[in-house]
């Protein structure tokens, strides 16, 4: 039940400092005041020093502090008692024990941020951001999840919100005056708010392909015939050495995955096996990884060596590729510069190039986003591009149906589904398995 005292660490176990660990609900005040000694449950948002005691056995556990605060004044609008422990495995683990023979149980994962959305301290966008700012691993992922937390994507659906029902009560009021010289509402008035707002609509939809791309980290190919040192120049991206490099060709026979950060955005770096011709059966099944792989690619790192003009294979190969490529000049230093060469030359030994294949990299995955300012809202969940999808075809709907001379009324069911769908962005009703949905991939501690 929604009111019941729930419990968790917090923070991920392990040697530490110290250790959070978090109760919840409306009776938490109680449940402390049977762990902790003493316990002061109306010293608001101060640090209090206590002994956490098992009640059953009143063995002392740890010497910690709490901090208490007041509903609706705390994280997830509920009374909320937070006790920093020792860190390490057994005094977190122990308090969370005592907690729990004192009433409590362990919370599900994202129950506390669950619980904020339900109480109305947040919105949905605003709880998926803060699990994209605990799994970002670039800037560009960070500025991206701490703008929705701001509820900068959440201000421009209701916004948009705000123009479906605005366009309404221009027909509602067309409904309601019909025998004033055609309404008095001009159609011009009408066909402008409808351009205005599927243009904005579209504007916001086109941003979910890069936006999910910037949450998960662009798929970026490293492809090319056998030896011609994609390995290293994969070991020189990650900065270790994860694939094997020889002088034999073919030691890559399956991919291997890392992700990486360029210029602030994330990538998912990937190895593949060299492309060619092949009656060995584990070499053949080893080509065709990598061919799936690149048609699935963001971005294709193409490596041809320095010093060689491209082949007829390695033309017809990049004319093929659908994605955008970057050609590799690999080998860099071991030929004299040739200043007519196509693509970036690059040395895995040296380091000459890997700074501009970097940027490169982040231009071509991410070159919409590159331009965009910091702050401007961006869709970059699937579920927020089928709501807008869903919202956009209703108002093109309406404006279809009001142009073959359906009656007002009836056209304006497509408004009010299109107010709907906005909704279902942020979550003004929310059903629970939208819910269970969301949160099954958080820490239990959030």
């Amino acid at each position: 039940m929604l009111t019941d005292v729930i419990t968790a660490v917090a923070t991920p176990p392990g040697r530490s400092a110290i250790a959070l660990v978090r109760l919840s609900g409306a009776e938490a005040f109680d449940v402390a005041a049977r762990v902790l000694e003493p316990f002061d449950r109306t010293a608001e948002r101060r640090a209090k020093r206590a002994h956490v005691v098992h009640p059953p056995t009143n063995e002392i556990l740890d010497d910690v502090l709490y901090v208490v605060y007041h509903a609706p004044a705390s994280y997830t609008g509920e009374d909320v008692v937070e006790i920093s422990t020792h860190g390490g495995l057994l005094a977190p683990a122990e308090t969370l024990g005592a907690l729990v023979a004192a009433g409590a149980r362990v919370a599900a994962p994202g129950e506390f941020t669950r619980r904020a959305v339900l109480n109305g301290k947040m919105d949905l966008l605003q709880a998926e951001a803060v699990g994209d700012l605990i799994d970002a691993t670039a800037p560009a992922q960070r500025r991206a999840a701490l703008d929705q937390l701001d509820r900068g994507l959440s201000r421009r659906i209701e916004h948009f919100r705000s123009d479906v029902l605005e366009l309404e009560a221009l027909v509602s009021y067309e409904i309601d005056f019909p025998e004033e010289d055609g309404g008095p509402v001009a159609p011009e008035r009408i066909e402008a708010a409808i351009d205005a707002l599927t243009t904005a609509l579209a504007a916001l939809s086109q941003t979910a392909a890069e936006g999910e791309r910037l949450r998960e980290g662009a798929v970026a190919v490293i492809a090319g015939r056998p030896n011609v040192g994609k390995s290293s120049l994969f070991n020189a991206l990650i900065g270790s050495e994860r694939a094997i490099v020889t002088d034999i060709a073919g030691t890559t026979r399956d991919a291997i995955e890392v992700p990486i950060t360029c210029d602030g955005f994330p990538l998912r770096l990937i190895d593949t096996a060299g492309l060619h011709s092949t009656t060995d059966r584990v070499d053949r099944l080893g080509v065709e990884v990598s061919r799936r792989y690149l048609e699935g690619a963001d971005v294709v790192l193409c490596c041809a060596e320095s010093g060689r003009d491209l082949d007829p294979t390695e033309r017809e190969f990049l004319a093929e590729l659908q994605a955008p490529v970057v050609l590799v000049r690999t080998k860099a230093d071991l030929v004299s510069t040739c200043d007519d060469e196509e693509g970036i030359r690059v040395s895995s030994m040296s380091g000459e190039g890997l700074k501009l294949l970097r940027s490169d990299l982040a231009r071509l995955a991410f070159s919409s986003l590159l331009p965009r300012a910091d702050l401007e809202p961006l869709v970059t969940r699937e579920r927020h591009r089928a709501a807008l999808r869903s919202a956009l075809e209703e108002v093109e709907a309406f404006r279809s149906v009001r142009a073959s001379g359906m009656e007002s009324a009836v056209a304006a069911v497509h408004l009010r589904a299109a107010v709907r769908a906005l909704e279902d962005i942020i979550g003004v009703v929310t059903t629970e398995d939208v819910l269970d949905r969301l949160f099954a991939t958080f820490c239990v501690g959030k």
